[in-house]
């Protein structure tokens, strides 16, 4: 039986994975739930999966959610702040450890998970295109295995899984739906509104939305693919599928090609990740004759693609550079003081502006995030 701590019980993530463990309590036992600040939608799933240790990460919090779980006759240990995040996930009572924390607050959580030989499910991008070399190097130390959750990632998680012996992989080729924005031109680009890209109000939603948009989502794929996947090889690039048939191809030296789909929702690839290696037999390969087309997107009017493609072969810290200014230009987008291929601009200056770094640690990374968030925050005021 697997012993499951789950870092974001509260978001889209971590309740797509309660939701499985509670339906086969033969396998599965959530023995960690964590959560940012949401005290009862934690004592919910507290109540429902009796966890042995409870964390939320705003320490303000801590004794609300004490009296919570107190009430509803919950025995457990609690505890906070971003310390006991990192030590739940390293925690000797589970083997297994699912990252469903956006942002950069999971880092930390997915280096002790990994530095501890855990069975890691990462849903946090960011530990991959921030932290890549760190979580590899945590990795080699803690001997435990990372299984990633997005669906193009896994996909090429169990595509590089079925090669034959001896082959080694050339290419790896991320194809997805390309974002509505696919086909326009530059001057096109232009014109586009936040209004045009969606209607949340939620940040995160409008950002992933942007992020579809301008194809750096998939730039920054790429860039967790090179970090995540032991196996990837140098040649990563996305590519557009118009009717987002979202899937890998896989290019090996002996010429061997592997199509492997993505899978198509969430549930399906937690339910997979959590039983591996067991669910290896279920991996479905397409023969290329059936491969659905793919296009290659536009460069040129693109340019978020192109200047992942570049942070990624600058290695060091390019990527957290790249991200870091990244968000400060979609913040500005979305309040209309810049146009969409404008982000792209504004990242390519502080790229130049900030050359890649070697990868030390955490904390360094911490400091050249920083520079470069206010490196972007000073060419826009500069420019107003």
């Amino acid at each position: 039986m697997r012993q499951v701590a789950v870092l974001g019980a509260t978001g889209a993530i971590g309740s797509s994975a309660l939701k499985l463990i509670h339906g086969h309590p033969e396998r599965y036992r959530a023995r960690v739930l964590t959560a940012y600040r949401d005290v009862d939608a934690l004592a919910a799933q507290c109540v429902r999966h009796r966890p042995e240790l409870a964390v939320i990460a705003d320490p303000a919090l801590e004794g609300a959610l004490a009296r919570r779980l107190a009430a509803a006759g919950v025995t457990c240990d609690i505890a906070s702040g971003p310390g006991a995040l990192a030590a739940s996930a390293a925690s000797g009572g589970c083997d297994t450890v699912i990252v469903g924390i956006a942002g950069s607050s999971g880092i930390e959580a997915s280096l002790a998970a990994a530095r501890s030989g855990k069975h890691l499910l990462l849903g946090n991008r960011e530990s991959a295109v921030v932290a890549g070399p760190l979580l590899r190097q945590a990795l080699d130390q803690g001997g435990g295995g990372l299984i990633p959750l997005q669906s193009e990632l896994f996909a090429a998680f169990v595509g590089f899984g079925e090669a034959a012996p001896g082959s080694r992989p050339e290419r790896l080729v991320l194809a997805g739906a390309g974002g509505p924005l696919a086909g326009l031109s530059r001057a096109q680009l232009v014109r586009v509104t936040p209004a045009q890209l969606g209607t949340s109000r939620n940040p995160r939603e409008l950002g992933a939305a942007v992020g579809a948009a301008c194809l750096m989502r998939d730039g920054l794929l790429a860039i967790a693919a090179k970090a995540l996947l032991r196996d990837a090889p140098d040649r990563i690039e996305a590519m557009i599928q118009p009717q987002a048939q979202t899937h890998v191809r896989i290019e090996y030296d002996d010429g061997q090609l592997r199509i492997q789909p993505g899978a198509a929702m969430l549930p399906e690839v937690l339910a997979r990740a959590l039983a591996w290696p067991a669910s290896a037999e279920t991996a479905v390969n397409t023969p290329d004759a059936t491969a659905p087309a793919i296009e290659q997107p536009d460069l040129a009017s693109f340019r978020c693609l192109a200047l992942a493609y570049h942070a990624m072969r600058a290695g060091g810290d390019a990527a957290t550079i790249l991200n870091a200014a990244y968000e400060v230009a979609v913040e500005a987008f979305l309040a209309g003081s810049l146009s969409l291929p404008s982000v792209a601009d504004l990242v390519e200056q502080i790229l130049m502006e900030l050359p890649p770094m070697p990868v030390v640690d955490t904390q360094t990374l911490s400091e050249r995030d920083r520079a470069a968030r206010g490196a972007a925050r000073r060419v826009l005021r500069n420019a107003c």
